[in-house]
């Protein structure tokens, strides 16, 4: 008899409060390994405050987040000793180090020097452009340029999970692409599990293997994303479809 596959990470009835507003109202999901998973909802149904309470930014109301069936701990430097790492909504790199120095920041649960440097050259690898400046401040950088280092940054932790949060936020079509591509090969390549938030829904759903579609704080659906990208309710809500 085949074993059954258990999933990596699952977020089980997670409530969050921001005072009397609740953000999120039981929100599960699961996240298998190897897999890219996507969560499509609109600006505001609390896709951001699901990555943040995974990675322990925000406090949860009640609910569990399990890595490998064990609860995570509460504190977000021990979600990415556990492995798992965010880059997240709107980059949020630090502005006066180098590339090579916000790299190293996003090492710190690494003490082996020569794996962070692998590491490096594995990011550089999959982002060239990145090697390119290395020696540049991040805040001098453009846009597509950050939101690669904020990827690079959360590899160099050598995560099991990445979290990506709006990876496609404020950049042109071409660079949306370009980032696609790459973490369409991070999952490929290096296997990586992904979960993946995206207003994006159409490049989410194009992305991911699975996908849930999250509605003021609640998931109102869940499917094969390729399932989901021909869905006349969700053409119809998140696609542009004709209404």
């Amino acid at each position: 008899m085949m074993e059954e596959k258990k999933p990596i990470l699952s977020v089980k009835d997670l409530v969050v409060n921001y005072g009397a507003i609740q953000a999120l109202k039981g929100v599960s999901l699961d996240v298998y390994p190897g897999e890219i998973v996507a969560v499509i909802g609109a600006n505001g149904a609390g896709k951001s405050t699901m990555m943040n309470a995974i990675m322990g930014a925000v406090p949860r109301a009640s609910g569990e987040i399990l890595l490998d069936s064990k609860p995570l701990p509460s504190k977000s430097f021990q979600v990415v000793k556990e492995g798992i790492s965010l880059s997240p909504e709107g980059r949020k790199v630090f502005a006066p180090l180098t590339v090579l120095e916000n790299l190293d920041m996003g090492a710190f649960p690494i003490s082996d020097r020569s794996a962070i440097e692998k590491q490096k050259e594995d990011v550089f690898e999959l982002f060239p452009r990145l090697l390119e400046r290395k020696d540049q401040y991040a805040g001098t950088l453009s846009g597509g340029e950050q939101q690669m280092l904020a990827i690079g940054r959360a590899l160099m932790a050598k995560p099991r999970v990445l979290l990506l949060d709006e990876p496609s936020l404020g950049l042109a079509p071409i660079i949306i692409n370009e980032i696609f591509k790459k973490l369409t090969e991070v999952n490929c390549q290096l296997g990586m599990t992904i979960l993946i938030v995206e207003q994006n829904a159409k490049k989410a759903l194009q992305l991911s293997h699975r996908a849930y579609v999250i509605q003021t704080g609640s998931i109102l659906m869940e499917g094969r994303s390729a399932d989901l990208l021909h869905d006349p309710e969700i053409e119809k809500a998140y696609l542009g479809g004709k209404k």
